[in-house]
């Protein structure tokens, strides 16, 4: 199965036009402390909300530094593990990611070793070795932050080849921790693994204007899934739908987190309102 993986990633990245996932330059952040979204159960006690460091490294030559966004929520909440896309980094996708963090998350995104923007040795094939990275960053930063990340509670999303990397959490190299899954302008392998292990919702959000990972690419690997399953469709979408259209990309995914990390049924059901809103998108799913 790693060496049909494998194969796969190298032949997308041949194919698929993925030099350049995004062109967004890091932005300055500063930390925020919005509250918890409110929920039936009694709210959570406050914490600092902030952002850590974490210098990983995998051994040789995969160091890892990882950014890690917590919110102002004590106690364990879930994690949402993310994966950045060529040639970009992790504050490429800040508003994204505090806004889940703001929503209660615990956001981990690192720097791939190869495929970050800087990357001393760029590599676009080495995307391969990727879910092996996520995995290994996953344990440690559960072994960094045992009190503010529920273990049983895992999530893991990416945009572009970071999405190709979720992918392979899902398939050929299945993480059985993943409860669920945000797939941003990704698609499946040109020799797909089928998706594998415990059925776990996944959230495709693709524009259809893309033309590095087009929408029929990415229709395609959202008709191999078998499990519980949704298609963030915006017709005026890029390569970056999340750039394209943040208010909607960030409101239906975290109703996406609070559904299936949280167990919130109501989030499930603003789910399709979330996504039609401003008559921007719209939402097929199966949930």
């Amino acid at each position: 199965m790693v060496g049909v993986l494998r194969r796969s990633l190298l032949a997308l990245v041949a194919t698929a036009g993925l030099a350049a996932c995004t062109s967004e330059k890091p932005k300055e952040e500063t930390p925020t402390s919005s509250p918890a979204p409110e929920k039936a159960s009694p709210a959570p006690e406050k914490a600092e909300a902030g952002t850590s460091e974490f210098d990983l490294n995998r051994g040789g030559d995969r160091p890892l530094p990882t950014k890690v966004w917590l919110p102002a929520t004590a106690g364990a909440r879930p994690l949402i593990y993310f994966s950045h896309g060529l040639t970009s980094q992790p504050d490429d996708y800040a508003e994204l990611l505090t806004a889940w963090q703001a929503a209660g998350f615990v956001v981990a995104a690192p720097k791939y070793p190869h495929t970050w923007h800087d990357a001393p040795e760029y590599n676009a094939g080495d995307i391969v070795n990727q879910p092996a990275d996520a995995q290994f960053v996953i344990t440690e930063v559960l072994k960094a932050l045992p009190g503010r990340i529920d273990a049983n509670r895992i999530a893991a999303a990416g945009h572009s080849a970071g999405a190709i990397t979720t992918i392979g959490l899902f398939s050929g190299s299945r993480d059985e921790r993943l409860k669920a899954g945000v797939l941003i302008a990704g698609r499946q392998m040109p020799q797909p693994a089928p998706f594998a292990g415990t059925p776990s919702p996944l959230l495709f959000v693709q524009g259809k204007l893309d033309e590095t990972v087009t929408y029929e690419q990415a229709y395609g690997a959202y008709n191999e899934v078998t499990w519980p399953k949704g298609f963030l469709e915006l017709p005026q979408g890029t390569h970056l739908p999340h750039r394209d259209q943040p208010a909607v990309v960030a409101a239906t995914t975290t109703d996406f987190w609070h559904w299936t990390l949280d167990g919130d049924e109501a989030a499930k059901q603003k789910l399709p309102q979330d996504a039609s809103s401003t008559g921007v998108a719209g939402l097929t799913s199966t949930f």
